[in-house]
């Protein structure tokens, strides 16, 4: 478990995004942005200019659909604070290209263990509401459900972010929660 690194998750819209790029600011380190999505249609796009304008001239950006694993090795650093957004459309790519997602996964968490960087991963949580009616959709909510969970077990810190508010899921007391 590496307690430098913090795993950000909340539904779409929640505020996810900008408190986790809030902490990563307030780290004092040089910010780092790996951007896993791209600006496949016009609202895409006006998405990521939103996020960048928001962001400023500060951040340095790395686009990155596929080799997260890769993008955090070469863009981390010693000093720097690097925040992933988002897992979500991370796994999205990997679907769609056809890559092995556990492989994929275990390249990220073998990233994180090796970096002496500070990284926040941002992504959604989709397992909340009603089960999809397609496979593909059941797939997918089932693999970042998965993914959450394999990245949540291998950093120090999860929040939740709901209506703008961040919740601590992790560390959390278990020791006082009994029956």
């Amino acid at each position: 478990m590496t307690a430098r690194h913090i795993l950000v998750v909340g539904g779409q819209r929640s505020g996810k995004s900008r408190f986790a790029e809030d902490l990563v600011l307030r780290s004092g380190r040089r910010p780092v942005y790996i951007a896993t999505g791209g600006a496949g249609d016009a609202e895409m796009g006006e998405r990521i200019a939103r996020h960048r304008t928001r962001r400023g001239p500060d951040w340095s950006t790395v686009e990155e659909p596929l080799d997260l694993g890769g993008a955090i090795d070469r863009a981390a650093g010693e000093g720097t604070a690097v925040l992933v957004d988002c897992l979500t459309l991370w796994l999205s790519n990997l679907i769609e290209a056809k890559r092995e997602i556990d492989r994929e996964t275990d390249g990220l968490l073998a990233a994180l263990g090796r970096t002496s960087a500070a990284v926040v991963l941002v992504s959604n949580e989709v397992g909340s509401g009603i089960i999809p009616d397609n496979a593909l959709a059941r797939r997918y909510a089932d693999a970042l459900g998965t993914l959450n969970q394999r990245v949540a077990a291998s950093v120090g810190r999860v929040v939740l972010v709901a209506a703008g508010q961040p919740v601590i899921l992790k560390p959390s007391p278990v020791s006082e929660i009994a029956l």
